[in-house]
């Protein structure tokens, strides 16, 4: 069997781990990415073919993560004004809508970052050492504006202080000993409980109190424009190149920004969910692309998937940037399909479900995959983290401020 034979087929696994991890909240993809890699030597393929089965499972993983995070961490209607985007979709019935929104920004996203990745990770390259010391500077300036753009003056003094609790949190924990972890010491990572903790875990609990209900699920059209649509997405697509090259920086935080600082507010009208949405879906996929040609390119990685990628190839990409760029184009047609087929029904059976045991079963499992990529040392960490994700929505901010936690070491490496 040829080479080219057996990476599509390890792309076809790829796309089933990326959309068993997308579907099963808490799992990250990350997860899948370092498990091929360890078992690289027993499963006796060329590394081409284990990075064609990382990368599909990256990439579709961006476009199913969005499905739990709809019916999960629903609220009350009468908190509905403290609610995500895409959960205050869900209480009009408007979910499907929200899949195929959430569809449109990852598809016309990725095809700007394959078409812009290439030209801007070379022109980054021609000037790295410059790119480099200016990063602290740039990081700054991004925290500045997240905060500027809170809509009150309330938020951005709630934002701010959110924003200084994270960066001590991160200095804090990020330098923890993590060896504790079941998992061999190169998958061991202190990231995963503090992400989980600071954006997963506090959702999940303000919806375990909470007890909203999720109506029936009727909205399919599109209520906004062709153009709009559009824009929402190049905007999430050019937010996502800063995500790849920038570390510290997520696809809420380029959203944001990306959409002039109206993204996920908790006063946002029906247009501006439906464009943070479409946004931050395209920033999220196309930062897969980013992130790619940054390793490629630069040899910097700036994910778990590409992290796993350097790995493999002993420090650079295992397969030619071309060839990796049509497997991404490939599983991204693959997940959207997954997407569209699969999005709907998931939402429809989640729904039928008791809430309550599926939201504090799904916090047990992310308390579970602390203690396994991190030991006790991490199960400690995640509940800290938890605690401090609640704060933002009682000081009336984005928790995106929370981002601080690795915001504060890479502005601290420029002073």
């Amino acid at each position: 069997m040829s080479v080219v034979v057996m990476m599509l087929l390890a792309a076809g696994c790829g796309v089933l781990l990326g959309t068993i991890t997308g579907l099963i909240p808490g799992l990250h993809v990350n997860t899948i990415g370092f498990l091929l890699l360890a078992t690289t030597s027993s499963l006796a393929q060329p590394t081409v073919v284990i990075a064609a089965a990382i990368l599909a499972a990256g990439i579709t993983h961006t476009y199913l993560s969005i499905v739990p995070g709809l019916v999960l961490g629903v609220p009350e209607a009468a908190t509905v004004v403290g609610a995500l985007p895409g959960h205050r979709m869900v209480l009009q019935g408007a979910g499907p809508e929200a899949i195929r929104l959430s569809a449109i920004g990852s598809g016309v996203a990725l095809l700007v970052a394959v078409a812009l990745a290439l030209p801007l990770a070379h022109l980054i390259g021609s000037h790295h050492t410059a790119f480099r010391q200016a990063v602290p500077v740039l990081i700054a300036i991004i925290a500045g504006i997240l905060i500027i753009s809170e809509p009150s003056m309330r938020g951005r003094i709630g934002g701010l202080c959110c924003m200084l609790l994270a960066v001590g949190f991160g200095q804090l924990t990020l330098d923890l000993p993590t060896t504790g972890g079941l998992l061999p010491a190169g998958m061991v990572s202190i990231l995963g409980p503090i992400f989980s903790g600071l954006f997963g875990a506090p959702i999940l609990l303000d919806a375990l109190t909470a007890g909203g209900q999720i109506p029936d699920q009727r909205g399919q059209s599109l209520q906004v424009r062709p153009k709009v649509a559009v824009r929402a997405a190049t905007s999430g697509a050019l937010g996502g190149a800063m995500v790849g090259f920038l570390p510290g920086v997520s696809a809420g935080v380029a959203s944001i920004i990306a959409l002039g600082g109206v993204g996920g507010s908790t006063t946002a009208g029906p247009e501006t969910d439906r464009r943070y949405i479409i946004a931050t879906s395209g920033a999220d996929t196309s930062t897969a692309v980013f992130a790619l040609a940054s390793l490629v390119v630069i040899g910097s990685p700036r994910s778990g998937i590409t992290i796993a990628l350097e790995d493999l190839g002993g420090g650079a990409a295992p397969a030619s940037v071309l060839t990796l760029l049509v497997l991404c184009v490939l599983a991204a047609a693959c997940a959207l399909l997954v997407l569209l087929q699969v999005g709907e029904w998931y939402l429809e059976q989640i729904r039928r479900l008791p809430r309550r045991p599926i939201i504090g079963g799904v916090l047990l499992f992310l308390l579970a995959l602390a203690g396994v990529f991190a030991g006790p040392i991490g199960i400690g960490v995640f509940v800290a983290a938890a605690v401090l994700g609640l704060v933002p929505p009682r000081v009336h901010t984005r928790r995106v401020h929370l981002m601080g936690v690795l915001f504060g070491p890479v502005v601290m490496m420029g002073l």
